[in-house]
């Protein structure tokens, strides 16, 4: 791929840093497959009645009887206030929580204009099972464009089998889903290149990985450029594929298009075995389902 001037010093740096955070737990030697899963769960808060989306105690306990049904060994999430937020629906029990480091700007404000209700801080994260050997890398902190007010990556890297395959949990920009016009699209295309190079550099390595979460782009549209931007087969291994293939998007019925993916390279796309979106039976816990894809653990 071809070098970005729109990348930082800073993005260089972080992106060199590459260090374990914690003791990894011990290998699930016998696992065959390995279920990894993207789920933006739209305004997750840690205290019932706050945020933008206020929930009581029975909406956590629903949100957590949709993940045990998602069955996950690791869940990309987005979109939540904190690790204790998190953990109101993946059992701690069961599940490691890491949530990015970035300390929020505290602005806040109405949500979508409605009086009484604030925004509270949205981060990216992930939930991993217990039992998976995992390491944490450095945050990717060059998305935030040195904006407080946007998310950065969260990088692990975990080893189902002792072969790692490497995971970012990313929340982009929203406003710009398609073309270049809206307001918000200068501030997503100076995002394109960091995560391009982040691609790049996973792709000169001998290790797998996948980029999960709420893109907010419709990558999948012909002729995205934003797609092709990453999308060119340079180096080799960022030959990439879309997890969801040509498959529709069923959560909204207003919307067919996903926003949300698990974007695959090369080597990982070739130990594809089954790409899922879990759908809501009633009342939709989220704004966004999670969507999920089975590979070879290896």
């Amino acid at each position: 791929m071809k070098t970005k001037s729109l990348i930082t010093l800073a993005a260089g740096l972080t992106l060199t840093l590459s260090g374990c955070f914690g003791a990894p737990l011990a290998p699930l030697s016998d696992l065959g497959t390995i279920k990894v899963a993207a789920w933006n769960m739209e305004h997750l808060a840690e205290a019932n009645g706050t945020g933008c989306r206020p929930r009581t105690d029975a909406d956590y306990q629903s949100l957590r009887a949709y993940a045990e049904a998602l069955d996950a060994d690791v869940i990309a999430v987005q979109e939540v206030e904190s690790q204790a937020a998190v953990e109101r629906v993946f059992d701690p029990s069961q599940y490691v929580v890491l949530v990015e480091n970035r300390v929020a700007s505290g602005r806040g404000g109405a949500c979508r204009g409605e009086d009484g209700l604030t925004i509270r801080d949205q981060r990216t994260g992930f939930a991993i099972r217990k039992g998976l050997a995992f390491e944490r890398q450095a945050d990717l902190v060059a998305l935030q464009l040195g904006n407080a007010d946007l998310r950065s990556g969260v990088d692990i890297v975990v080893r189902p089998r002792g072969q790692p395959l490497r995971l970012l949990s990313v929340h982009l920009k929203s406003g710009c889903s398609s073309g270049d016009r809206n307001e918000a699209c200068p501030t997503l295309m100076q995002q394109v290149p960091v995560m391009e190079d982040w691609i790049d550099r996973r792709a000169d390595e001998g290790v797998r990985f996948a980029v999960l979460g709420d893109f907010n782009r419709r990558l999948a549209q012909a002729g995205d450029a934003v797609w092709a931007d990453w999308d060119d087969a340079t180096p080799s291994n960022s030959d990439l594929s879309l997890a969801a293939g040509t498959t529709s998007a069923r959560c909204n019925p207003r919307y067919s298009d996903f926003i949300d993916h698990i974007v695959l390279d090369r080597r990982a796309t070739a130990d594809q075995l089954e790409f899922e979106e879990r759908t809501y039976e009633g009342e939709a816990l989220s704004d966004h389902c999670a969507i999920a894809v089975t590979i070879r653990a290896r």
